[in-house]
């Protein structure tokens, strides 16, 4: 995997997760691939950093052009001083601006060109709320923040991918803004994101939304009157997409081999499947950025948070995987489908 010439933006994450004990752990356990800033509150990290009895000392930055890149230094960009730490595993505001703060700060270094992308730690939508702010995740204030008319995002592991239409809303809502142009971006999305992968023509299987993709219209109509023409369309640019295909197996045959991405409808159709597959190594990457934004699959797990036992395994497979990775926007000319 070749070094990034800038380093990566790691956001803390909500203080009262788990995330800045699986930054740190990082830090720890793999001190090649330190080429790295966090952006947060110094307090915070400092706190995560004595709590594993680790000898590191934290450096404060007001600058991402202060970072040094020591052994044994972590360099934090403050985006928050908070007054006093949180509460460990409990929801609150401060904790929720503080999140915040740590990303639209990163956003801002990625779109100066300062670093070569963004890794999240896990953030809760609670806090955010309790913060009044009115986005329910990640993805939401990416592309509020991010500079991209459209987004989506990407959840991977080892053996499957996937790519949504709808992200974090009703299923009720989901329905009703899954269109043309929703399958459109998607699937442009996803061929775009296997390409960045390094799959030359990615085979992109487009699920259903109703039992059995609608059954011939048996169960719904919208796989006939909005997803196989969307997978036509994207057909005719170029692309190589099939489907509508049942979703209760399309993952499976993904898994097997037969394709590489699969656009799922809704939030839960795309993520049971590669949840159910484990976290340890699933990966989030928003595609449509002018930038690199890579997430761990997982939540900020206040169950655990402060009991040190979290695991950074998927924050570390985020973090190669915003290595590897180059901007992920979709070209829509039919003649244009170079890596991007």
């Amino acid at each position: 995997m070749a070094p990034c010439e800038l380093p990566l933006a790691v956001t803390m994450g909500d203080p009262a997760g788990i995330g800045p004990e699986i930054i740190a752990k990082m830090y720890l356990r793999w001190p090649r691939n330190r080429q790295w800033v966090v952006v947060g509150d110094p307090m915070v990290m400092e706190h995560a950093v004595t709590a594993l009895g680790a000898d590191v000392r934290i450096r404060p930055l007001s600058s991402i052009d202060e970072a040094m890149l020591e052994d044994g230094v972590l360099d934090v960009l403050c985006s928050s001083r908070l007054p006093a730490l949180p509460p460990v595993g409990q929801v609150s505001a401060d904790s929720g601006h503080a999140a915040y703060k740590a990303i639209v700060t990163a956003i801002r270094l990625a779109r100066e060109g300062r670093v070569h992308g963004i890794v999240t730690a896990p953030i809760h939508k609670e806090a955010l709320a309790a913060a009044g702010l009115p986005y329910p995740g990640h993805t939401e204030i990416l592309a509020d923040h991010g500079g991209a008319s459209k987004v989506a995002m990407m959840l991977a592991n080892d053996d499957i991918r996937t790519v949504l239409v709808t992200i974090h809303c009703s299923l009720a809502e989901a329905i009703r803004r899954g269109d043309f142009a929703a399958q459109m971006a998607a699937i442009r999305l996803a061929d775009a994101g296997g390409r960045a992968l390094g799959i030359t023509r990615p085979r992109i299987a487009v699920a259903g939304l109703n039992p059995h993709a609608g059954e011939g219209g048996l169960f719904g109509d919208e796989e006939i009157r909005i997803i196989r023409p969307a997978v036509e369309a994207a057909r005719a640019e170029g692309i190589d997409a099939s489907g509508p295909w049942p979703g209760d197996t399309v993952f499976m045959q993904a898994r097997k081999g037969r394709f590489d991405i699969v656009v799922a409808q809704y939030h839960d159709q795309g993520l049971i499947p590669v949840k159910y597959m484990g976290l340890d190594h699933g990966v989030n990457v928003t595609l449509g950025l002018p930038f690199v934004r890579t997430s761990p699959d997982h939540g900020t797990a206040f169950d655990i948070a402060g009991r040190g036992i979290a695991d950074p395994s998927s924050l570390k497979t985020a973090f190669d995987y915003a290595v590897r990775l180059r901007p992920v926007i979709p070209n829509t000319r039919a003649d244009a489908h170079e890596t991007l």
